[in-house]
């Protein structure tokens, strides 16, 4: 496998985000399901230069909360 830019392929996947106007988007971490050339089925994950392990446990746990609906990404931090 290699590095790729996804970008142009999760807009033909039609990906989209709930973002609102002046909204600043700083990191990102995107959740692949491959099909191999082989049939099998494979999970990649990417993510921004400025990705660390901390910022990936982080992403991926509050992705989960808000999926499950334990959270709203509307949420303050009271």
């Amino acid at each position: 496998m290699s590095d790729q830019q996804i970008g142009q392929l999760l807009d033909t996947l039609g990906v989209t985000a709930d973002l609102d106007d002046g909204d600043l988007v700083t990191d990102a971490l995107v959740i692949l399901k491959v099909l191999q050339p082989d049939g099998s089925i494979a999970l990649s994950i990417g993510a921004t230069d400025t990705r660390d392990w901390i910022n990936q446990a982080g992403l991926l746990r509050s992705a989960i909360d808000i999926s499950e609906g334990r959270i709203r990404r509307d949420e303050d931090d009271d």
